[in-house]
C-alpha cells in the first residue's frame, strides 16, 4: 500500500490540479455571487486544456516530469494575465499599457521554456512536492465552497432574533402575496430633480388600480442586502442579530436571514408556498423555495461566470478577436431572467395554492440591457473604458430602464389582479434609490402598495421594515408592533457600520 501511495505520489499530476485551481478560486472569490454549478464548464475546460498543454509539450520534450512543470508555469501565467490586466487598468487607467504587457508575459513565456529546456533539469524529485501543494489548494477551496453554500433547510430561519409569530390565522379565502423589489427605484421627487424625468403618469396609472403611494417613503439601509434582510424580517438589523456589529464586514448571516427570512417562514407556516424568481445572484436567489423559475439556459451556450472566468485568463483577448463576446453574455441573461420574470405572471397568479412570490427585479438597477420600448441595449455603452458608469450615461441607462419597467410592471399587475379569485397583496418597493446621489437620496424609494380594503393602514413616510408588520396585523391576526421609521447608512466594507439619516420629505 505505502509502495502504491509513493508511486502515485510522484507521478506528475499536479499540472491538472493546476489547472483546477483558477475555476475554483474565482468561484470562492464570488462566493454568494453565483451558484456553485456555474463553475462545472469552465472547471472541465481548464482540466481538458491543461491536459492538453501537457500533450502538447510532451511531444516536444519527451520527459514527463519536465513537460509537466513547464505546463504548470505556463498555467500559472495564462491564468494570471487577466487578473494583471484588470490591475493595471484600474492603477493605471490612463497608461497604454497593452502592448507592454503583452510583450512582458511573452518574455515571460520564453524564459521559462529556456530555463526548463537546460537537459540537466528533470524535476522528478519535484513532483511529490508539487502534487501535496496542489492537492491542498483543491481541498482548501473546496472546503471554502462547500462552507459558503450553506446547508440551512428550507423551512429555517436565518437570525437568531427574527420576530416570527406561531398563532397567525389563515383567513378561508386567504390572498396571494406579491413582493415586488425593483432594484434601485426611486421617487418621484428625485426623478424629476436628477434625471428631468416626470413619473406621474405611471404612478396615476397605479393609483387607478387602486394602489397607495407612500410618497415619502425612503428604504432603511442603502444597499440592497442589507435592506431587503432587513424588510424581510420586519426588523432592524442592529437588533436581527448579534452578528451584525460595526467592526463586522461578514456577510454568511446576512444572506441567511435574507433568505430565511421570518416573512417567509410565517408564510410557509400558514401553508403558504413560496415562489422565487433567479436573480443572477445567489445570495439573493430562493433556490429552496416551493417553486423557484429559472430562465433556460442561454442560446449563447456561455454564462456571465464563464464570461468573467475568460477576462481572468490570457483568453480576454477572444473578445478583441471577435469569438466571444462575455458582455453580450451578460446582457442578454439579465433580458433573459427579466422576461422570465414578466412572462411568468398568468401561471403565478393560477397557482392553487395561496403564494407568497418574493420577486426580485434587478431593474432600473444596471447593466442597462433595454432601451424605453424594450428592445435590447448593449451594456458596454453605458460605461468607460474601466467599466464605470459617467454620470450622463447612467442617467440615460436608468431612465430606459424604468421606462420599459413602468410598462411591465402594470401589464403584470393587471395580470394578477384579473386572474386572481380573491384580490391580491401587492408590493411595489425600491431596495434603495439610484446611484451617483447624495447619502439621503440614495434613501428615496418607489414605495407602493395594493393592500384590498386595507390602504387606509398606511402613510407617506411608510419604510420597507414595517412592511410584513401591517400584512400580518390586517390580513393575518399578526400583534407585530409598528417601529419607528428609521433610515440609516453605512459605508463599504463596513456594511454594519450605521449612520441615522434623516427624512427631510416635505421641507
Amino acid at each position: 500500500m505505502k509502495k502504491t501511495l509513493s508511486k502515485i505520489s510522484n507521478l506528475p499530476w499536479y499540472p491538472l490540479a493546476i489547472s483546477a485551481y483558477p475555476a475554483l478560486a474565482l468561484l470562492n472569490a464570488n462566493s454568494g455571487e453565483v451558484q456553485p454549478d456555474a463553475a462545472i464548464r469552465p472547471l472541465l475546460a481548464s482540466i481538458v486544456f491543461g491536459g492538453l498543454l501537457y500533450f502538447v509539450l510532451w511531444l516536444f520534450f519527451r520527459r514527463a516530469h519536465k513537460s509537466a512543470f513547464l505546463t504548470t508555469l505556463w498555467l500559472a501565467l495564462f491564468f494570471s494575465f487577466g487578473h494583471a490586466h484588470i490591475y493595471v487598468d484600474k492603477k493605471y487607467p490612463d497608461a497604454n499599457y497593452e502592448s507592454w504587457l503583452i510583450l512582458v508575459w511573452g518574455i515571460l513565456l520564453s524564459l521559462t521554456l529556456i530555463w526548463v529546456a537546460r537537459p540537466k533539469l528533470t524535476f522528478a524529485s519535484s513532483a511529490s512536492t508539487l502534487n501535496t501543494m496542489a492537492l491542498a489548494l483543491l481541498v482548501m477551496s473546496g472546503w471554502q465552497i462547500s462552507a459558503a453554500s450553506g446547508t440551512q433547510s428550507a423551512h429555517a430561519l436565518g437570525a437568531d432574533n427574527a420576530p416570527i409569530q406561531t398563532d397567525l390565522v389563515l383567513p378561508a379565502n386567504p390572498p396571494d402575496v406579491y413582493y415586488f423589489i425593483l432594484d434601485s427605484y426611486t421617487r418621484q421627487d428625485l426623478l424629476k430633480s436628477a434625471f428631468g424625468y416626470d413619473n406621474t403618469e405611471f404612478l396615476d396609472a397605479l393609483r387607478e388600480r387602486g394602489f397607495y403611494i407612500a410618497e415619502c417613503s425612503q428604504s432603511n439601509y442603502v444597499r440592497t442586502e442589507i435592506s431587503l434582510a432587513s424588510s424581510l424580517n420586519m426588523m432592524y438589523l442592529q437588533q436581527l442579530d448579534d452578528a451584525f456589529t460595526p467592526e463586522s464586514t461578514a456577510r454568511r448571516t446576512l444572506w441567511d436571514s435574507l433568505k430565511h427570512s421570518a416573512a417567509r417562514y410565517n408564510f410557509e407556516s400558514m401553508g403558504y408556498k413560496a415562489v422565487n424568481f433567479a436573480t443572477g445572484f445567489a445570495w439573493n436567489e430562493l433556490d429552496d423555495a416551493d417553486v423557484f423559475v429559472e430562465p433556460p439556459p442561454l442560446t449563447s451556450g456561455m454564462s456571465e461566470f464563464e464570461g468573467l472566468f475568460l477576462r481572468t485568463t490570457l483568453g480576454r483577448y477572444a473578445q478583441d478577436l471577435g469569438w466571444v463576446d462575455p458582455d453580450a453574455v451578460m446582457g442578454q441573461a439579465f433580458r433573459d431572467r427579466f422576461n422570465n420574470i414578466f412572462n411568468s405572471m398568468g401561471s403565478l397568479a393560477n397557482m392553487p395554492e395561496p403564494t407568497f412570490a418574493y420577486v426580485h427585479v434587478i431593474s432600473p438597477h444596471p447593466p442597462f440591457v433595454f432601451d424605453p420600448e424594450g428592445n435590447p441595449t448593449y451594456p458596454p455603452d453605458f460605461w468607460n473604458e474601466q467599466r464605470e458608469y459617467p454620470s450622463d450615461s447612467y442617467a440615460e441607462g436608468y431612465i430606459n430602464q424604468l421606462t420599459w419597467l413602468n410598462k411591465k410592471t402594470l401589464t403584470a399587475i393587471d395580470t394578477l389582479l384579473a386572474e386572481s379569485d380573491t384580490p391580491p397583496i401587492i408590493i411595489l418597493q425600491g431596495d434603495h434609490g439610484p446611484w451617483m446621489q447624495p447619502k439621503d437620496r440614495r434613501m428615496w424609494i418607489l414605495n407602493a402598495y395594493y393592500l384590498p380594503e386595507h390602504n387606509d393602514e398606511l402613510y407617506s413616510t411608510i419604510t420597507p421594515v414595517n412592511t410584513f408588520r401591517i400584512v400580518f396585523n390586517t390580513y393575518f391576526g399578526g400583534g407585530y408592533d409598528i417601529l419607528e421609521d428609521v433610515s440609516y447608512f453605512s459605508p463599504v466594507p463596513k456594511l454594519y457600520d450605521f449612520s441615522k439619516i434623516s427624512n427631510t420629505c416635505g421641507d
